[in-house]
């Protein structure tokens, strides 16, 4: 079974960017359904981005241009590029591994965007 560990949050000020990383171990992550969400403070949890085994991509439309989910191959691993973060993007950011009857999430890693 894939295990999925993110990592790449912290504090950052308004127009700011951070990179999300969610590295997988225990299965091929590149055939994968993958997806990023996030879960603020009481709020329901949101789809951000996700990216199929073929590198379609699509995205929420409060992130779409300033947001981009890419996989690399060779280290089993997805992004998230954030750039001109914005205080209404502080959340807890989770991945989700989905293949068949698999359905995988890592333990999230918090961003928080403040001046």
């Amino acid at each position: 079974q894939v295990q999925l560990v993110e990592s790449g949050g912290g504090l950052v000020q308004p127009g700011g960017s951070l990179r999300l990383s969610c590295a997988a171990s225990g299965s091929n992550f590149n055939i994968y359904f993958v997806g990023w969400y996030r879960q603020a403070p009481g709020k329901q949890r949101e789809s951000v981005a996700h990216i199929t085994r073929l590198g379609t991509t699509d995205y929420a439309d409060s992130v779409k241009g300033r947001f981009t989910i890419s996989r690399d191959r060779s280290k089993n691993t997805v992004y998230l590029q954030m750039n001109s973060l914005k205080p209404e993007d502080t959340a807890v950011y989770h991945c989700r591994g989905r293949l068949a009857t698999i359905d995988t999430w890592g333990q999230g890693t918090q961003v928080t965007v403040s001046s």
